[in-house]
């Protein structure tokens, strides 16, 4: 096995250094490394377990809550609070994109270009929405303002049988 030293800082808000002896990092360890410093934040423990699940299996909708989960699964064992932190840095970062689809949860799309989405009403689940939404007009921002993002989130709910 290939050996390196290798030291993982960590934020005083996400647990303790990481520092010694590892395996060399894997690719996806290495893609993880590379959005994160590319993004400005220090690749610690919790950052480099989350960013796996986040961005290595393609694009996704999570919530906290379900990211969470599957970090215990997958023995990453991380607070809810250390998850909740870990989401807001990376929106802040510019590597995921917040979309408050029912004013209560907050879901974190690892596609931050500017789509619509759809919102399964009951299910909790966001899809988005295929191509071929058009706007033809959209308002003028107030004087002295500029519009910072166009969010579209379309509600479903199962019709009633």
């Amino acid at each position: 096995m290939d050996i390196q030293a290798t030291t993982i800082p960590a934020d005083d808000d996400s647990g303790p250094d990481v520092a010694g002896l590892e395996p060399a990092p894997d690719a996806g360890v290495q893609h993880c490394l590379l959005l994160l410093g590319n993004a400005g934040l220090r690749p610690t423990r919790q950052r480099l377990a989350l960013g796996r699940l986040l961005f290595l299996g393609g694009h996704r909708h999570v919530t906290a809550e379900g990211l969470y989960a599957e970090a215990m699964a997958a023995n990453a064992y991380l607070s809810l609070a250390t998850v909740y932190n870990t989401l807001n840095q990376f929106t802040e970062a510019g590597l995921l994109r917040r979309i408050a689809a029912d004013g209560i949860k907050s879901f974190f799309d690892t596609d931050t270009s500017v789509h619509p989405h759809f919102y399964l009403e009951g299910e909790d689940v966001l899809v988005d929405v295929a191509d071929g939404l058009a706007f033809t007009k959209i308002p003028e921002a107030l004087p002295g303002h500029e519009i910072a993002r166009l969010d579209v989130i379309v509600h479903l709910r199962r019709k009633r049988t």
